[in-house]
């Protein structure tokens, strides 16, 4: 057990070394491209498959417990050690992140392989195939556009390396190493890789790194803080009661200092501004992997470093940190619901980032409540929403490749209307994520805010009920703007906006007339047929999509899969506090 956590961390460092070299001779493929992202998939799948054996050998009686422990000393003057471990808590993550890498890189290369076919298949008169291949800022980008394949599949394995050390590491300095290597892939993948032009994806991408580096300053002060004062910086001791030296003042300070740090990477309101920026302007496998994974790893500091070390600091900023939550919830609700009416021009791909706010909302309230329930409800909420938006931006991303737009305006009008009508099992899929994600009972999205609601309803001792039961009501309240904004979201682009119907059969009659007038009438119906229809789902993309929807499923009739892994650590970390 020991071998294979080592593993899941040195395989994507050593491959993404390995992306750089040359590829043998034998393994070039058509060209070097195809070679190297045939690399990433074949690298993240051996990380998946060793991190399914390692769930698969996890002891899930002794959930509450650090398994599969590595324990060497690193800075001994300071008292820092290489330490790692999963529990119940941290497993599930570090499963997640190795699927959703490996989905990514999977879709990557079938994106690649299906845009070099393309072509040929466009010049022996296959229109649709010509359509098919995928255009702008995606998945082809690594081969057509924005930099080399292997830059892109490198600094994808050097992310997924940062990723799953920071839910597997114990120590308080490894952790903030492992938070902060991410940081430089995810910059150069919106920078290099991104969609729009190079202006708005420098900009988006400077705003990402520097707030998460400015929070990240305040938040290293708080864990030397609390390190030093407590004597050690391991996890598992502080877990257990070994802070003494840590008063109540200290705690506080320690609370403030690295729960700012983690809001941002959360990101909590109104600390959330670079994310809508950064997910509009990132390509589609780094819009899965910040939504799925990245959000995860500040609220994941949360539940292992400030709940168990310092829970009377936790205490004090407890009902400020719901307050934040439901605002969050909320604010990202309605900024949601503008961006999905008619004639705001939203853009889906950013309406879905506004949407990562509300979800994230429900984490921290199941936080602050500081009950079992509670943060049960935020680690399912978390792991359902690493499932759901990756497969929203997923589907948001293909999208845009076959529409050339993520303008819901123009989605619902004349480039994309009705998809249940031109592609049907898109249109499916994309109805199923956005239901998953209002929370539908029977899906996963539903447990995790249920969970959180209920911790809320009855906080831990010490906490103002009254405030609580009024957070409850008002992320109650913010369920319903959810499902508001997503049935509306299905309903212009799945079934076609009523609105624009006249608009979109009057454009294509004038479009028919223009290419009868030039080229005869075949060629009218062929650019009329090609202007309203959309490719459907291609054999790769359901390679990529149906891992996610399954488990989203699974997840939403058995939640006891995940929660009877979460509760003992849960029950270990919360010391003291009200069952």
């Amino acid at each position: 057990m020991q071998v294979l956590l080592v593993g899941v961390l040195l395989v994507p460092l050593a491959g993404s070394v390995a992306a750089l070299l040359p590829a043998p001779p034998g393994l070039r493929g058509r060209d070097p491209g195809q070679a190297v992202l045939r690399h990433g998939v074949t690298v993240t799948g051996a990380v998946l498959a060793l991190s399914v054996v390692l769930a698969l050998g996890f002891d899930t009686d002794r959930a509450g417990t650090v398994q599969a422990e590595s324990d060497a000393g690193w800075i001994p003057s300071l008292g820092i050690r290489f330490h790692l471990g999963v529990d119940g808590i941290s497993l599930p993550l570090v499963v997640l992140t190795a699927l959703l890498t490996f989905l990514c890189a999977l879709y990557s290369y079938g994106a690649h392989t299906s845009a070099d076919r393309a072509p040929a298949d466009a010049a022996a008169g296959d229109a649709a195939s010509a359509d098919a291949r995928p255009g702008g800022a995606g998945p082809a980008g690594p081969a057509h556009q924005g930099g080399s394949p292997q830059a892109f599949v490198a600094l994808l394995l050097l992310l997924e390396t940062g990723m799953l050390a920071t839910f597997a590491t114990l120590d308080l300095v490894l952790f903030f190493l492992a938070f902060e290597t991410v940081l430089v892939p995810m910059y150069f993948l919106i920078a290099r890789w991104g969609g729009g032009d190079a202006r708005e994806r420098a900009r988006a991408a400077w705003k990402f790194i520097l707030y998460t580096l400015l929070g990240s300053v305040v938040m290293l002060l708080g864990l030397l803080l609390v390190g030093l004062r407590a004597g050690t910086f391991d996890m598992v001791a502080l877990a257990g009661g070994d802070h003494a030296g840590l008063s109540r003042t200290t705690q506080i300070v320690a609370v403030l200092a690295i729960g700012a740090g983690l809001a941002v990477k959360t990101p909590m309101w109104p600390l959330h501004s670079w994310l809508p920026d950064a997910h509009t302007t990132a390509p589609t496998v780094g819009s899965v992997l910040l939504a799925g994974v990245l959000l995860k790893m500040g609220t994941y500091g949360f539940v292992r470093i400030l709940l168990p070390a310092a829970p009377e600091g936790m205490r004090v900023f407890a009902p400020y940190l719901a307050a934040f939550a439901v605002a969050g919830i909320v604010y990202g609700s309605l900024a949601c619901l503008s961006l999905a009416r008619r004639g705001a021009q939203g853009d889906l791909k950013r309406l879905i980032a506004y949407s990562s706010v509300g979800h994230m909302g429900f984490v921290l309230l199941g936080i602050a409540s500081m009950t079992p329930s509670g943060v049960n409800g935020a680690l399912f909420a978390n792991v359902a929403h690493g499932l759901i938006t990756g497969l929203l931006f997923f589907l948001v991303g293909a999208l845009k490749e076959r529409a050339g737009t993520t303008d819901l305006d123009t989605l619902s009008g004349e480039s994309g209307g009705a998809l249940y009508g031109s592609a049907p099992r898109f249109g499916g899929l994309l109805a199923f994520a956005a239901v998953a994600s209002l929370g539908l009972p029977g899906l996963a999205g539903f447990w995790g805010e249920m969970l959180a609601l209920l911790g809320a309803f009855d906080p831990a001792d010490g906490l103002s009920r009254p405030a609580f039961l009024t957070f409850t009501a008002v992320a109650a309240f913010g369920t319903l703007l959810t499902a508001a904004y997503m049935l509306v979201v299905v309903r212009r682009v799945c079934m076609g906006d009523p609105q624009d119907a006249p608009r979109h059969a009057g454009g294509g009659r004038e479009r028919a007339e223009l290419a009868h007038r030039e080229t005869g009438s075949g060629a009218a119906g062929a650019a009329d047929t090609a202007a309203a229809r959309l490719p459907d789902v291609h054999s790769y993309e359901y390679a990529a999509w149906t891992p996610l929807v399954l488990l989203t499923v699974v997840a939403g009739l058995w939640p006891a899969l995940l929660i009877g892994l979460t509760d003992p650590a849960v029950q270990n970390l919360l010391p003291g506090v009200s069952r």
